[in-house]
């Protein structure tokens, strides 16, 4: 299950996706406008969904604001068609420009598109934030599930909702192999056409936010099996 943030102010276009979007087995949060817990919201997602005629800041700033903190797939859903309009909302940082209406399993194919995207493309992390720091004492890795954060020496790691769940997966199965396709199934929640390439280079990209700068990874890769957690390296 995918999760989604669609900010829109259209009442009646956020029933109709909600039911035709959870009927393709996505999740989906709403927000009417940008709004002071913009960020966090938006951390919680693995896609923003989002229109351009909103109240307050439209909708190439508020795009705008979430490129400033995150990474996340960002696919504008509008009803102007213009080439100006489209050309503004990909340099203001978005990851597709959809024209309304869209059919729900067009929309559906963007949005899994987005993100197999923004896997394959392997952005750089950001540098974590040195004033987060775990709230219980403690060096090494430490997954936080109440908090939503993993944690390396004290330090918050800048992880994507799908990096978070793949370190809830290798905890609860910590010692045994995952195959690629166990961790599409526990990570992304669906089968994106069984496609390995995503979880080798999600892996790529966890590795280099968890471990530590000399030493062997904690996740080893066992050859024709998939990919094993060892949390105490």
């Amino acid at each position: 299950m995918v999760a989604l943030l669609l900010i829109e102010d259209d009442e009646n276009i956020v029933e109709g996706l909600t039911l035709s979007l959870e009927l393709l087995d996505h999740r989906l949060a709403h927000l009417p406008a940008a709004t002071d817990d913009l960020e966090e919201r938006v951390g919680a997602a693995d896609v923003v969904l989002l229109d351009l005629g909103l109240p307050g800041e439209d909708g190439f700033a508020v795009c705008r604001r979430i490129r400033r903190s995150s990474r996340v797939p960002i696919i504008i859903l509008t009803a102007r068609s213009d080439d100006i309009d489209t050309v503004a909302g990909l340099e203001a940082g978005a990851d597709d420009y959809v024209v309304k209406p869209v059919s729900p399993r067009v929309l559906d194919a963007r949005i899994k598109a987005a993100m197999r995207r923004a896997v394959l493309e392997d952005p750089p992390a950001p540098e974590p934030d040195p004033a987060a720091v775990a709230p219980a004492p403690g060096t090494g890795l430490v997954i936080d599930r109440a908090a939503a954060e993993v944690f390396r020496d004290g330090v918050a790691l800048p992880l994507s909702p799908i990096e978070k769940r793949m370190m809830y997966a290798f905890e609860d199965h910590a010692g045994q192999v995952l195959s690629r396709e166990q961790l599409l199934s526990l990570a992304w929640n669906q089968d994106f056409l069984g496609d390995s390439r995503l979880v080798d280079n999600a892996i790529l990209r966890l590795r280099a936010k968890i471990d530590p700068d000399d030493g062997e990874s904690r996740i080893e890769t066992v050859r024709g099996f998939g990919y094993r957690f060892r949390g105490d390296r």
